[in-house]
C-alpha cells in the first residue's frame, strides 16, 4: 500500500534544489508523481505530489527536515476530497485577463469566480512592460471548474461587467468553446 503526500517547498533560488528534493524522495522509496515548481523574484517555490510505501511515510517526513536551510518543506497527506463548496465535477473554463497593472485585479476576479462557486485549479499571473505606452501590463490565466448547474451566462456577464469597472480585458471560454477553436 502506498500513501500520497503533498509537499510544499520554498527557498532561495539556486542550482540543485530539485535534485536535492528528488534524491530524498527516491532514497525513501518515493515516486515523484506531479509538480508545479517555479522561480519568482529570486525565490524557488512549488508543490510536489509524491507517493511512498505506507510504512515509510514517517521516514520520508523525517528525511525532508534536514533540507531546511536549503528548502523549507511542508508535508501534508494527499488524496483529500475537495473542500466543502468545491466540486470535483463540472465544466472546466479558461479565464484570461489583461490590462494596466493596478492593485486588486486578482481579488476582484477571484471574488466573481467564488461568488459563482468556481473552483480555481490553476492561476498564473505576471506583469510585463507595456510596449509603446510604458508602464506595466498585468496578465493572468485562470483554469477553473464551474459546478454542475451553474449559470455560465451570468458568470460571463459578471466578468464582463467587472472588466469594464476595473478597465481590463477579460476573455472567458468554456471547455466546449475551446474544443471548437
Amino acid at each position: 500500500m502506498r500513501t500520497q503526500l503533498v509537499l510544499t517547498v520554498v527557498g532561495d533560488d539556486r542550482s540543485g534544489l530539485v535534485r536535492a528534493l528528488a534524491d530524498v524522495v527516491d532514497q525513501h522509496g518515493g515516486n515523484w508523481e506531479e509538480s508545479r515548481l517555479s522561480e519568482l523574484a529570486g525565490t524557488f517555490a512549488g508543490v510536489v505530489v509524491v507517493s511512498v510505501p505506507a510504512d515509510r511515510t514517517e521516514e520520508l517526513r523525517a528525511a525532508l527536515e534536514p533540507l531546511t536551510g536549503l528548502l523549507e518543506v511542508s508535508v501534508r497527506p494527499g488524496g483529500t476530497l475537495p473542500a466543502e463548496g468545491g466540486d470535483a465535477g463540472g465544466t472546466p473554463v479558461l479565464v484570461e485577463i489583461m490590462g494596466n497593472d493596478q492593485p486588486g485585479i486578482v481579488r476582484s476576479i477571484s471574488s466573481v469566480l467564488a461568488d459563482h462557486g468556481l473552483n480555481v485549479a490553476e492561476l498564473e499571473t505576471r506583469t510585463v512592460e507595456a510596449p509603446m505606452a510604458g508602464g506595466q501590463l498585468f496578465e493572468a490565466t485562470v483554469v477553473a471548474t464551474v459546478p454542475e448547474g451553474a449559470d455560465t451566462d451570468a458568470l460571463r456577464a459578471d466578468l464582463e461587467r467587472l472588466a469594464g469597472e476595473i478597465q481590463v480585458e477579460v476573455t472567458f471560454s468554456r471547455s466546449d468553446d475551446l474544443a471548437e477553436g
